[in-house]
């Protein structure tokens, strides 16, 4: 059974997993929201401006008055380098899909499965989710790295699933990860 606490200050061994604040705008943009590199497979185009960054920052800040809110900006070293958020959220079935993304400068230094691990922790220890899931595009497989790296287990691929910003349509791969798998693996520990 789900219970809810919304997005909650996670500590790991390099990086502080918090809520935003508007003030993260100017970081953000300048780390990865306007990165075309970033960007290239996720649904929203690189912004424009420090202000756009900010009217969407506005947003989500917003957003975490309902307590079935999950969206952490990653911290690393008191900088925002990007952020990991719960996508898709079904209470009746009991599962929860990540998505994430992070600034170029700070890709392949461990950063991304350091911090889906947490999230993934912390969804089942303390929100009672059953299942979490990865997708990923199979043209991005650095993400589907991470996905295996947390323990997730490859389940499929979707052709033609996922529309781009630009227009291209592209296949997805799923992974996922379940209570029981989860718990054998905190075991192992």
């Amino acid at each position: 059974m789900i219970t809810h606490k919304g997005t909650q200050t996670i500590h790991t061994e390099r990086l502080i997993l918090r809520r935003f604040t508007v003030d993260d705008a100017q970081a953000m943009f300048e780390n990865w929201a306007n990165d075309e590199r970033v960007t290239r497979y996720l649904t929203w185009c690189p912004h424009e401006s420090p202000e756009a960054t900010k009217q969407l920052l506005e947003l989500w800040c917003a957003a975490y008055e309902k307590p079935n809110t999950y969206n952490w900006v990653m911290e690393y070293e008191g900088t925002p380098i990007g952020n990991i958020s719960v996508v898709r959220l079904s209470e009746k079935c009991e599962y929860a899909d990540l998505g994430y993304c992070m600034g170029y400068a700070y890709w392949n230094k461990g950063f991304m499965p350091e911090a889906a691990k947490a999230v993934i922790d912390y969804l089942f220890a303390e929100i009672g989710v059953n299942r979490v899931g990865i997708s990923h595009a199979v043209k991005n497989p650095a993400s589907g790295r991470v996905a295996q790296k947390c323990g997730l287990t490859f389940e499929g691929t979707k052709r033609e699933y996922f529309k781009t910003s630009t227009g291209e349509f592209l296949d997805i791969s799923d992974y996922g990860i379940i209570r029981s798998e989860w718990e054998n693996i905190r075991q192992e520990k």
